[in-house]
């Protein structure tokens, strides 16, 4: 049993790795959108275009448009000189933002009063006009600041009389959005990886005509298992640490945790993702059918593992389907690993929920190529 093992292991091995095309599909793509989704997938807003309308045209309206443009966040400042104007920009998107100042503003501060400014927001771009908000929002809370002290320098406000927060960014003090994207696209690329080689396995099988052979071959159904899943978990494992190592050396993402608990938590993790490409392979009677189903099943993993939207704001049903999504919990292992040196009880927690995922799915795949060998 171990020799024929070992034989189909390797046959699976050189099927997957001798054609250069299929080494191009397996190991080019991979890496490459490792690189592309790094800078690509990011929820940053910088360098966007600000219309003004500054129709006061004093002191603190020029501080506030001067200290608006001195920012990252601003590319270009789009004067405009009536309301009508502002509007047209805004529809015509060549702004995302609209900074309407009016006459009384620089008045109403000199008398101790509140000056307003009214902010328009393209909602076609809802996030990035919502993240591009809470820039101008900081910027005007700090002008706000300034001025009060400016008007008392020797009776600055006594301590308690206003509250004002300091704010610290834990495991990631720079908000470096890459330090996240990175180590949450190394369970994205290498669980797709793991899913097609494993979807592809039987259904190749299949549709060249060989599988009537494995059913009058001395294998079993688990030996067969064994040998269509081992393939997946080496190719998918070798992939995961080259994006590792991509993530640790050359995006310079700090790694504070413990390689054998991340490596533990990959291994269930592929063993997860073998089992769910195993059930599509199952199911498929040609390579383009796994390979449907592997997009099929992949997109909603990714959109429901938290890497683009928390879980918590889902729907309560959807924050259940999240649970049996091994690609969520893998991103909480890879993400604490490398940013906060998540302790083995913290991997624990989120390790078993993918053992239980692998041991169903696997055990699944067997009863169902069990009944198509039979």
């Amino acid at each position: 049993m171990r020799q024929r093992l070992i034989a189909q292991i390797i046959k699976e091995l050189l099927l997957v790795l001798r054609d250069p095309r299929s080494r191009m599909v397996l190991i080019g793509p991979p890496l490459a959108q490792l690189f592309i989704f790094a800078f690509a997938a990011t929820l940053e807003v910088k360098s966007v275009a600000v219309a003004v309308l500054d129709e006061d045209a004093g002191r603190w309206s020029e501080e506030l448009v001067q200290r608006v443009a001195a920012t990252d966040l601003v590319r270009e400042l789009v004067p405009v000189s009536s309301g009508a104007a502002l509007r047209a920009v805004i529809e015509e998107r060549r702004a995302l933002l609209g900074l309407r100042l009016p006459p009384d503003f620089s008045r109403l501060i000199e008398a101790g009063g509140t000056g307003t400014a009214q902010v328009i927001v393209d909602g076609r771009s809802a996030n990035a006009g919502q993240i591009a908000l809470g820039y101008l929002e900081t910027i005007a809370t700090t002008l706000g600041r300034d001025i009060v002290l400016e008007r008392s320098p020797a009776n600055p406000p006594r301590p308690g009389a206003r509250v004002t927060a300091e704010v610290r960014h834990w495991f990631n003090p720079n908000l470096e959005y890459i330090w996240f994207t990175v180590p949450s696209l190394v369970g994205i690329l290498s669980m797709f990886s793991a899913l097609l080689v494993t979807a592809l396995s039987i259904a190749r099988e299949r549709e060249l005509g060989t599988f009537d052979q494995l059913r009058v071959s001395p294998a079993g159904a688990t030996e067969i298992i064994v040998a269509k899943s081992v393939p997946a978990l080496i190719i998918g494992t070798a992939l995961g640490t080259v994006m590792l190592m991509a993530g640790i050396w050359i995006f310079r993402i700090p790694f504070t945790g413990s390689l054998a608990l991340l490596y533990a938590g990959l291994g269930l993790f592929m063993l997860s993702a073998v089992g769910l490409g195993l059930m599509i392979s199952s199911v498929s009677r040609t390579q383009q059918q796994a390979i449907l189903g592997t997009f099929a099943l992949g997109v909603p993993l990714v959109l429901l593992s938290g890497f683009a939207t928390p879980v918590e704001n889902m729907p309560t049903v959807l924050q259940w389907a999240a649970e049996l999504n091994p690609l969520k919990h893998f991103l909480v292992i890879v993400q604490g690993s490398f940013l906060k040196n998540l302790p083995p009880t913290a991997v624990a927690a989120s390790a078993w929920p993918m053992a239980v995922i692998a041991a169903v799915t696997i055990v699944a795949a067997v009863v169902a190529v069990r009944g198509r060998l039979e």
